[in-house]
């Protein structure tokens, strides 16, 4: 289970030795993280966690670092298996299959593509207990690999935001699971996705930096450019077509982060149309004319999402090896959008002739979006 998917991290109450722990929280520190207090490595990881209640909770003796308790300046290294441990268990999640329409591209005995429509939550989860992804799937296809009883998120070998529409992948055998996972591991899974950015960008460019929770708001994700928090993320973009103020983008994961080419072009001053996470949900580039916010606020209303859309997947056959590669068409929100924006482009001219106005907006707070996928 995702940290995110857990209530808030409380500070434990005095315990007897013979009352029973929990696991709730789980992470491997990952290979290339530096030595860091573990107080701040937990707090980087949990959504709602301050480092004040993690100080509290290492105290109590509720920390562990490869099953011993440690205190909140213990400096966890590459390969550490941090556990955080209560005196009542996390909530349950019952996985109850039900009859939700999906799109499947593709199915045989060991996998399943499916197209993903924007607006559906990929597995249950804290907020989220029934009408997702996976609610369809185990309704759909029964029985799919799971590592345990309690896991919720059975032949999943990666995710895409709610929000994000496109194709995701779908073991449906062990055998094939773990062959996916390592495939992904490995960096052997081709994605494209396609974006709708505001502003003006090079024909083609790589964007890097580190992915993390942000340390003043767990709910979303921030660049770290030294690397002292998060994992290493790289984006490769390259430009499709341009609009003036906006332009159409396809994106190719070198590393699948969450929020990856959110984060990643937010941090560019590029971030994507109406992503209200990201500071999208505004004018970023454009004219002071009424007529031209007026023509935004109707494409936020067609498009009530981020303009991101998983548009290809290619790998090789966990069993059989044969090449396989699949394409999504963009759904009929993106397409709306692009076909305005395509249709302004040609006319804006007429728009700004009497002043030349071309601004850049400055930036407001982001909103809060708990984490859920990785793009």
């Amino acid at each position: 289970m995702d940290e995110k998917d857990l209530p808030e991290l409380e500070g434990p109450e005095e315990e007897s030795e013979e009352q029973e722990l929990y696991e709730h929280y789980r992470f491997v520190v990952d290979r290339g993280q530096g030595l860091l207090r573990i107080d701040k490595y937990v707090t980087s990881r949990i959504e709602n966690a301050s480092r004040n209640k993690v100080q509290v909770a290492a105290k109590a003796g509720n920390i562990l670092a490869n099953d011993q308790p440690v205190k909140a300046n213990y400096k966890v290294k590459p390969g550490d298996v941090i556990s955080i441990v209560m005196a009542y268990p996390p909530r349950e999640i019952e996985l109850i299959p039900q009859d939700i329409p999906i799109n499947v591209l593709f199915e045989d005995d060991h996998l399943i593509v499916i197209n993903k429509e924007a607006g559906m939550v990929v597995h249950p989860g804290y907020g989220n207990y029934t009408g997702t992804l996976v609610n369809a799937l185990v309704h759909r296809f029964g029985h799919l690999p799971r590592q345990n009883d309690e896991d919720i998120k059975p032949g999943l070998v990666h995710r895409i935001d709610k929000n994000t529409s496109g194709i995701l992948l779908v073991a449906k055998s062990e055998l094939a699971q773990t062959r996916l996972a390592k495939l992904f591991f490995d960096r052997k899974i081709d994605r494209i996705y396609n974006a709708l950015v505001w502003g003006d960008l090079p024909d083609e460019g790589t964007i890097t930096g580190h992915i993390g929770r942000s340390l003043k708001n767990r709910k979303v994700m921030d660049v770290f450019p030294s690397g002292e928090y998060g994992k290493p993320a790289v984006t490769h973009y390259r430009v499709l077509e341009r609009f003036g103020y906006v332009t159409l983008v396809e994106c190719k994961l070198e590393t699948g982060r969450t929020h990856q080419i959110r984060a990643h072009f937010q941090h560019i001053g590029h971030p994507l149309f109406n992503d209200e996470t990201y500071g999208g949900d505004r004018i970023i580039k454009g004219t002071t004319f009424t007529k031209y916010k007026q023509f935004v606020n109707n494409c936020f209303n067609i498009l009530p999402r981020h303009a991101l859309h998983a548009k290809t997947l290619g790998f090789k056959h966990p069993i059989s090896g044969k090449p396989m590669f699949f394409d999504s068409d963009l759904p009929d929100d993106m397409v709306q959008v692009l076909e305005k924006w395509r249709n302004y482009s040609i006319h804006r001219q007429l728009e700004v002739e009497d002043t030349g106005v071309d601004e850049t907006i400055p930036e407001k707070p982001r909103k809060p979006e708990p984490p859920e996928g990785m793009e």
